[in-house]
């Protein structure tokens, strides 16, 4: 493997790389105006309307028909070609790398290389195979008490058009897997399922041993290739390059490390550049749960912070002792906390009419500006958010549930509400 071969495939990777987040993130609010956009919009849009019109002329747009179809099917129809692929990834990655990598490999780094190898596996099958909170007739009761609506993102009475239930708080019809899912996240096409309550946890847990087994096979990948290195120049170091050398004969050695095993140093340079992404996916993730938020949830505060930017938002209290209409919202929940305050949205900018809204809350309408003014119901901070997630039907309602609720949401009114924030919603529609 000469140098020029080497950067070809280091090129590569990060062109591939590059491009996946370009059609991945390039559709989020925080990159509108950027290049990232607009890639994203002639990698869907331009493109395919050129190809479109070239083949309208040639073929009549047979061609083009055909392809849509294939296109409808692998963009919107449930299928496992991405997981497959994520699957191939994995095995075949591991099947270079191995045969070179083991027998240089200490006791301890074949134990805890062979769990971070297993590990992955065994979450994408549970977070694949789990059902993510399906919304049926048999379980729309329970999860109707899981979660109270908040009045701002999840209102009472409103029944999803598709599967013609009443929506459960936090839920979303998913438009790939044609259902409705509690506390839905995202579609994700890596596990060919939804991410939701019933699967969150398993998600999560496959995001941290993928993180995991690059970053480990990675840096592991690294030291076996300083050691080849070293064993042509005893001086070679990995990091930081040799203070007499020249950046030539570095790079020469580094190579000569690389091209001894190829299945370990291509492994390895596609480890080290995918890892960044993993642990970024990850960390998105953690910040939703630190938030209280999902990444359904995250785009819809985002619209409403568009709302409040054009002066549309309005809010005002809602009574802890207020009427509930059992037909469309439970009268119990296991969450200690209950909505304080009403939001809604008007088309003028005008406040809402008092006499036609006097179900809604009780007061002044009141302006709202800025997304912090506003609670998030469902952030009860990191701890109890984490327990959430991961410990299934979890009940946080305690003897005294009932007198602690009104202090402990008085506490958590000045708790900021999470938004799509540019750093976050680069992640967004990741997976």
């Amino acid at each position: 493997m000469t140098m020029g071969t080497l950067a070809q495939i280091a090129l590569g990777a990060l062109a591939i790389t590059f491009m996946t987040f370009v059609a991945f993130f390039g559709r989020l609010p925080a990159l509108r105006h950027t290049p990232i956009a607009w890639l994203h919009r002639a990698i869907w849009v331009y493109i395919p309307n050129g190809i479109l019109a070239l083949d309208q002329r040639l073929t009549s747009g047979r061609l083009t028909t055909g392809l849509g179809r294939l296109g409808s099917y692998i963009m919107y129809d449930r299928h496992p070609t991405v997981l497959i692929f994520f699957l191939l990834l994995l095995s075949v990655g591991e099947y270079m790398y191995l045969p070179g990598a083991w027998p240089r490999l200490s006791l301890l780094h074949r134990v805890l290389g062979s769990a971070s190898m297993a590990l992955p596996y065994i979450f994408l099958y549970l977070a694949a195979a789990r059902d993510p909170g399906v919304v049926t007739a048999a379980t729309h009761a329970r999860y109707m008490t899981h979660y109270p609506y908040d009045f701002a993102l999840f209102h009472p009475g409103q029944s999803c058009r598709t599967c013609g239930l009443l929506k459960p708080p936090r839920s979303k019809h998913c438009s790939v897997c044609k259902r409705c899912v509690h506390k839905m996240d995202h579609h994700c096409v890596f596990i060919n399922n939804c991410v939701g309550y019933g699967n969150q946890h398993y998600f999560i847990l496959l995001l941290l041993s993928t993180a995991t087994l690059t970053l480990y096979g990675g840096l592991l990948g690294l030291t076996i290739i300083a050691d080849v290195a070293r064993s042509r120049n005893p001086s070679f170091t990995l990091f930081p390059k040799p203070p007499s050398w020249s950046w030539r004969e570095y790079l020469i050695l580094l190579t000569f490390g690389i091209q001894s095993d190829v299945g370990v140093g291509s492994v390895t340079l596609l480890a080290l550049m995918t890892s960044p992404l993993v642990w970024v996916l990850l960390a998105y993730h953690m910040y939703l749960i630190y938030s209280g938020t999902t990444t359904n949830e995250s785009m819809k505060w985002q619209d409403w912070q568009l709302e409040m930017d054009d002066g549309c938002a309005f809010r005002r209290s809602l009574p802890f002792d207020r009427p509930r209409d059992p037909r469309i919202e439970a009268p119990w929940t296991r969450w200690p906390v209950e909505p304080v305050q009403v939001l809604v949205r008007t088309e003028d900018g005008a406040p809402p009419n008092v006499a036609s809204s006097a179900e809604l809350g009780v007061g002044e309408w009141e302006r709202v500006w800025r997304l912090r003014d506003i609670e998030n119901l469902y952030d009860l901070g990191f701890w109890d958010n984490l327990v959430d997630v991961f410990v299934p039907n979890y009940s946080f309602r305690g003897a005294d549930a009932m007198i602690n609720t009104d202090l402990e949401r008085g506490k958590r009114r000045s708790r900021k509400p999470p938004t799509a924030s540019r750093a976050s919603n680069l992640i967004a529609a990741a997976t």
